[in-house]
């Protein structure tokens, strides 16, 4: 059993080495960097208007759709905003040293740009039967994009089974396992309980669909990721004198790589740049074609409102928070310390950075932080399997997919973490072509849309409040 168990970890560990290769680092940022140029710095100029949307402004309640804009945001951010900024981060920094932090910000500003479009694609080939139930997600796009016949049926096949095996991995596994190592380390607790226990509430909210997803992503987000700001800032501001020299090294050492030292496993420029890379995408989905489902089930008539409102989610989750994380990380040494082994449990490693400064806060808020936040994705995920399924099966399908994601949930507290870190990273990674070669051969219509949304938003040509 131990020979198997290592096999596939060998196995699994080769195969995410082959598609996290630069070919997909490079596809990410072209993507990005195309899209931004395109687009005129969407991320930037469409910024506010993200923001007036959220609050409310423009929202109309014969909009067809299942949740708010709000709602939307909350259920895809509850999805991103997690592990892989707790974890990944830590995780990142262990394999690419400080200069990955560079590149996970780079790449989290042109994710803004990414996920507009993906997003604005997601909601403008959505389709609403006649209950009201809406059917979306890249799925949807890539047919389009491709033609709704052989290839495009099939492209589209691929990147839904692609994510259902995600939702396995980097949305579940991956999650648990961090949750359960991090709770067990701190408080004592076995991982077969935290596992079971995430299990069943999973499996509690995960029945009532996309609406009681939202509505419950819609509290722990805010209130959850809150807190976990604060006492990041808390530790920031204690030392900020040695803020300017963190820049500093995060900056030389993002093209130069780092020498190992510590627990710290050195690092060359290709590994900090692909480290950097892989743990933002990791962290804000932007590319993955995952943010898609949850804005395409928005209440909107205006496609490029929704792709506005995404805008929100990378600057959120990486540029606010997966570098407030590496801040208090860099700041308090952390990064330095233990064996190159332990920074699988990136958790545990941001727990012990948090509790530098205020003491506890690592041993009791952080397992709390990383158990909810786990938590929300598991449910937010479980939306997007359960999407893919039902294109896949025609509406068939549903409840096996929920009761199996409900074991796999329990499955990952207990597997081997490089295994799972692996699986969950090559999922994410395959996703990414089909997705993104959607949005490039549908560049020309979002332009286009983006374009004349903002014209008739100039001209207040749009109700709102």
């Amino acid at each position: 059993m131990e020979n198997l168990q290592e096999w596939i970890n060998n196995a699994i560990g080769t195969a995410n080495g082959f598609v996290w290769g630069l070919p997909t680092v490079f596809l990410l940022c072209g993507t990005g960097i195309v899209l931004t140029i395109l687009l005129k710095g969407i991320q930037f100029r469409g910024f506010f208007h993200a923001i007036q949307v959220v609050r409310g402004k423009f929202d109309h309640p014969d909009d067809p759709g299942e949740v708010s804009h709000f709602q939307a945001l909350c259920a895809a951010l509850s999805a991103t905003v997690g592990l892989g900024n707790i974890a990944g981060v830590a995780i990142a920094i262990g394999i690419g040293g400080p200069g990955a932090v560079f590149w996970m910000i780079l790449i989290g500003v042109l994710g803004m740009c990414t996920k507009f479009s993906e997003c604005t694609l997601g909601h403008m080939y959505r389709r609403v039967d006649d209950k009201g139930v809406v059917h979306g997600g890249p799925m949807y796009y890539i047919e389009a994009a491709l033609g709704t016949k052989l290839l495009g049926k099939s492209v589209a096949a691929f990147f839904a089974l692609a994510c259902i095996f995600a939702s396995f991995g980097a949305a579940n596994m991956f999650q648990t396992n961090q949750a359960a190592g991090v709770v067990e380390a701190t408080m004592g607790i076995n991982k077969h309980v935290t596992g079971v226990v995430l299990a069943i509430l999973t499996a509690i909210v995960i029945i009532g669909g996309i609406k009681r997803i939202g509505k419950v992503a819609s509290f722990i987000v805010p209130f959850m990721g809150g807190i976990y700001v604060i006492g990041a800032l808390i530790i920031i501001l204690a030392n900020f004198s040695q803020l300017p020299e963190v820049v500093s090294m995060i900056l030389n050492d993002a093209f130069s790589g780092t020498a190992a030292g510590g627990g710290f496993l050195g690092a060359t420029f290709k590994v900090v740049m692909v480290q950097g890379v892989k743990r933002a995408c990791f962290s804000n989905e932007a590319g993955v074609g995952s943010a898609p489902f949850a804005h395409s089930a928005a209440a909107t008539t205006e496609p490029v409102r929704e792709g506005a409102v995404a805008i929100l989610e990378p600057f959120v989750d990486t540029v606010v928070i997966c570098t407030m994380t590496a801040f208090v990380i860099l700041i308090t040494g952390q990064w330095q310390e233990g064996a190159p082994g332990d920074w699988l449990q990136g958790a545990l490693v941001t727990a012990k950075a948090f509790n530098h400064t205020i003491p506890n806060f690592g041993n009791y808020f952080i397992p709390i932080a990383v158990f909810f936040f786990a938590y929300s994705t598991l449910i937010s995920w479980s939306y997007y399997g359960e999407r893919s399924v039902d294109y896949l099966f025609k509406g068939k399908g549903r409840l096996v997919y929920k009761l199996v994601f409900c074991v796999v949930a329990y499955v990952g507290a207990i597997w081997n973490s490089g295994a799972v870190i692996s699986f969950s990273e090559m999922m994410l990674g395959i996703m990414i072509f089909p997705n993104l070669i959607a949005v490039i051969l549908l560049m020309p219509t979002l332009a286009r849309a983006t374009s004349e949304y903002f014209e008739k938003l100039k001209n207040n040509e749009f109700e709102h409040k």
